[in-house]
């Protein structure tokens, strides 16, 4: 497929949902769309709760390609995904084409984690099936 759509996934740390999104992204999504995600803010590391859970669940390694950046560090985007801001959204400079409005499961029980990376897993095959179209 050439001219494939890129995808940002975007959060305000880009340190658990956007990476989750961004790794689903492009374990499922690839042939379709690229995936990147971003913050206004980063962190020195992903959450350790979500590479363990994706790690477990997927086999993938969300720390040997990813890493907490900028949005403006991405190339030019052709879709901005909120993953749901319960503060104040990230200002990207055009207005977000969804916003998946997900809960951060930082310092929740598994459980919730499994809970929002399952839902970031049908809310990207939703997305890709979308695109195929």
């Amino acid at each position: 497929m050439t001219n494939k759509k890129k995808v940002a996934f975007i959060c305000v740390h880009n340190s658990c949902r956007s990476q989750i999104a961004e790794a689903l992204g492009k374990h499922l999504a690839s042939d379709v769309f690229d995936s990147y995600s971003a913050g206004t803010e980063t962190k020195p590391k992903i959450n350790q709760d979500a590479v363990r859970l994706i790690k477990e669940m997927y086999q993938i390694d969300m720390e040997e390609s990813q890493y907490s950046k900028l949005y403006k560090e991405l190339p030019e985007i052709d879709i901005h995904i909120s993953m749901g801001c319960n503060v104040g959204c990230p200002l990207v400079g055009k207005g977000f084409d969804d916003n998946w409005g997900l809960e951060d499961p930082m310092g929740k029980s598994d459980e919730e984690f499994i809970k929002i990376i399952k839902e970031i897993e049908r809310r990207v095959l939703e997305l890709k099936s979308k695109l195929i179209q």
